[in-house]
């Protein structure tokens, strides 16, 4: 990519997840397996119920902390800490899985779109084995900037003086959602100590002059001025950023440590059915 802000184009891979649900994911896959902090951007999109109507059955997390970002559609998040949460159209939730947690996210629907955004962000060391947490938000919640032909939603971080529900605090991730007009440009920098990412999942987008293809992740340089410009169609993008842990990263499945020994624990303990150790506080 020579001097460009973009430092590298990911295509997303489809995949089955769960009990059959289908996603693409970017991040995470063989071509970008991590992004310090990210984990993994899983995004699914289908009005077809054989695509996602199986949904994601009871599941162990250990380590990280998963955010999801619900467009369209009915998920219901029940987990072992008590929390049940009703994830509707532009709900969010963030769960920080760490010492461990089993959860399912089922579909409450039969039919019509499901679509969003499933990250996966690491967790520090002195944290992994620390007391899970959860934050659930509406779409209510999340404020709205609109500024010269732009829409932004504020999950997480902050834009134009507004600050997002969503705190990782480990982190500092930002996390938008931009939806652009046609031909308009969306000017953004990022904190130059932060990585970070755009997924374009509406219309098409130009990034510094590099074309961004549908069902692609570009991983931008945040040293620099992002230069985001809509085609003709218009534009709806994610655009996330987080400082890395510099840690080493460890992973089989769900579980993610930083050492092999770590990893082998937490299996013994899933299947001693050790895995969970406390309930997590609710943050509403």
């Amino acid at each position: 990519m020579g001097t460009s802000v973009v430092r590298q184009l990911v295509p997303g891979r489809a995949m089955r997840e769960g009990a059959g649900v289908t996603v693409r994911r970017t991040l995470g896959s063989s071509a970008l397996p991590n992004l310090d902090p990210f984990l993994m951007l899983d995004y699914f999109n289908s009005d077809d119920p054989d695509d996602y109507i199986a949904g994601f059955p009871e599941h162990p997390h250990r380590g990280f902390v998963t955010v999801t970002y619900m467009l369209d559609g009915h998920m219901l998040h029940q987990d072992s800490m008590g929390n049940r949460g009703d994830l509707g159209p532009g709900g969010v939730q963030w769960m920080k899985a760490a010492s461990g947690v089993l959860h399912s996210e089922m579909p409450q629907q039969e039919a019509g779109l499901m679509r969003g955004f499933q990250i996966w962000i690491n967790l520090p060391a002195r944290e992994k084995m620390s007391a899970p947490a959860y934050q659930e938000f509406t779409a209510a919640r999340l404020p709205t900037v609109r500024e010269n032909g732009a829409e932004i939603k504020v999950i997480a971080g902050s834009h134009a003086g507004r600050t997002g529900p969503v705190s990782d605090p480990h982190t500092d991730a930002c996390y938008l959602d931009v939806a652009l007009a046609a031909e308009y440009r969306f000017a953004h920098r990022a904190e130059a100590d932060h990585q970070g990412f755009v997924y374009c999942f509406e219309g098409g987008l130009t990034i510094d002059g590099t074309e961004l293809p549908g069902h692609h992740l570009a991983v931008l340089d945040t040293s620099r001025l992002w230069s985001l410009t809509a085609d003709k169609s218009g534009a709806r993008f994610i655009m996330v950023t987080g400082r890395p842990l510099g840690e080493p990263v460890a992973q089989y499945g769900p579980f993610v440590m930083n050492t092999r020994e770590e990893i082998e624990q937490a299996l013994r303990d899933y299947r001693d059915g050790k895995l969970v150790r406390v309930k997590a506080g609710v943050i509403s």
